[in-house]
C-alpha cells in the first residue's frame, strides 16, 4: 500500500492553473494505484477539462436529492460560476489553504473529494450567490442541504472571503450578518452567532488571518481583529484587538499572538511569555 509523502515545511504556493493541473496528475496516479476508484476519479476529476466544470459536477453529485436532481444542481452551479468567476478563484484559494494548513492533507484532490469543510464552504458560495440574486427560497433550500450533508450551518447571506479553512467542520454555525474575511481558519464546533432575538446587524466580524479554535463561541455584533486568536472552548462577548489571544469563559486577553497570521500557522497554543488573565 502506498503511503502519503510528508509535505515540506516551506510549501510553494501554486497558481490556480497549477492547482488544477496538479489535481489531475494526483487523480491519474490514484486511479492507477487503486483501480477500484478509477471510475469515481474519472467521473469527478479526469473527465473534466476545467476546475469549474469539475466542482459543478462534484457539488451537484453531493447535493442531489429526491426534490432536486443532479442535473438541476449542476445547472445552478454552472450559472453561478459563469456569472461570477471570482467564486472559482475563491474555491481554488480555499483548496490551497486546506493543503497548506492541514498536516493530514497530502494532496490537493483530497479536500475536493473528501473534506466536508471544503465542500460545505463551496456549497455556501453558491447559496450566497443565489441570495444576492434574490433567489432566497433556493438559497435557503441549499443551506438546509448543506446542514444535512455536512453538519455545517451557514446562512446564505453570510459574507466569506478567500483562503478560508474550516477544519473538520462538524458543528460549525455562522449567522446571517456575520463576516469572515480572507485567510481565516475555523475549527470544528465553532459558533459565530447572535446573543438573542435582536434583528439587524447582530453577528461577529472575523478579520483577516484570525484563528477561531475548537469549540469557541463568538457571540454578538463584535469584531475579532486581524491576526487574532480565540482559544479552544472560549466564549467571546467583546471585541478582540488585532494580534491578541483571548481565552476563557467569558474570554479575556491572555497575551499577544506569537505570529502575524495564526490562521496560517494553526498554532492553537498561548504565548506563555505574555500569558496573563
Amino acid at each position: 500500500m502506498a503511503t502519503a509523502t510528508p509535505k515540506a515545511s516551506n510549501v510553494i504556493e501554486l497558481s490556480s492553473d497549477q492547482t488544477w493541473a496538479r489535481m489531475r496528475v494526483e487523480a491519474a496516479s490514484a486511479a492507477a494505484q487503486e483501480p477500484i476508484l478509477a471510475s469515481l476519479l474519472h467521473a469527478i476529476i479526469l473527465n473534466h477539462q476545467t476546475f469549474e466544470a469539475a466542482i459543478s459536477y462534484r457539488l451537484a453529485q453531493k447535493l442531489a436529492d429526491a426534490e432536486m436532481n443532479t442535473m438541476l444542481w449542476r445547472e445552478v452551479c454552472t450559472d453561478t460560476f459563469a456569472d461570477e468567476p471570482k467564486i472559482i478563484e475563491s474555491a481554488l484559494r480555499d483548496l490551497r489553504a486546506v493543503y497548506n494548513r492541514d498536516p493530514a492533507c497530502h494532496e490537493y484532490m483530497q479536500p475536493f473529494l473528501y473534506f466536508k469543510g471544503y465542500l460545505a464552504l463551496q456549497t455556501h458560495r453558491v447559496a450566497n450567490w443565489l441570495w444576492r440574486q434574490n433567489r432566497e427560497a433556493l438559497a435557503l433550500y441549499l443551506q438546509s442541504r448543506m446542514s444535512e450533508l455536512f453538519a455545517v450551518d451557514i446562512h446564505p447571506a453570510t459574507k466569506i472571503g478567500k483562503g478560508v479553512f474550516m477544519d473538520h467542520a462538524t458543528g460549525i454555525v455562522i449567522g446571517e450578518t456575520a463576516v469572515v474575511e480572507d485567510d481565516v481558519s475555523i475549527m470544528q464546533n465553532v459558533t459565530l452567532g447572535g446573543t438573542g432575538k435582536a434583528s439587524g446587524d447582530r453577528h461577529p466580524k472575523i478579520r483577516r488571518g484570525a484563528l477561531i479554535s475548537v469549540g469557541a463561541k463568538v457571540l454578538g455584533n463584535i469584531e475579532v481583529g486581524e491576526g487574532a486568536k480565540v482559544a479552544a472552548g472560549s466564549v467571546v462577548l467583546k471585541d478582540v484587538k488585532p494580534h491578541c489571544t483571548v481565552a476563557g469563559v467569558p474570554a479575556k486577553p491572555v497575551g499577544e499572538c506569537a505570529e502575524q497570521s495564526p490562521a496560517k500557522t494553526m498554532d492553537q497554543g498561548f504565548n506563555y511569555d505574555t500569558y496573563s488573565i
